[in-house]
């Protein structure tokens, strides 16, 4: 919270985001308008608050899991890998 004061009293636009692993703040009317880096497990990712956002938690905001994507089944991966055509 300290490094968010940091930033609302510089104003510069070419300031850092501030990174955080506090994914359970509440966002406060005075983070309005500023850009935070929130860690969603494996990366940082970038959440710009704005005032829909007062009262809710950045972690809703950032999603900590991906969806899973699975390939086609090799020859031999299992016994139904046996009608699956061949392309």
């Amino acid at each position: 919270m300290e490094g968010l004061r940091r930033v609302k009293k510089t104003k510069d636009k070419d300031a850092k985001p501030v990174k955080t692993h506090c994914r359970d703040m509440v966002i406060l009317p005075e983070m309005v308008g500023t850009t935070l880096l929130v860690h969603g497990g494996k990366e940082f990712t970038s959440l710009e608050i704005k005032p829909e956002m007062v009262g809710r938690y950045l972690g809703e905001f950032v999603i900590t899991n991906k969806k899973v994507v699975h390939g086609t089944p090799g020859i031999g991966a299992s016994r139904s890998s046996m009608y699956v055509p061949l392309k």
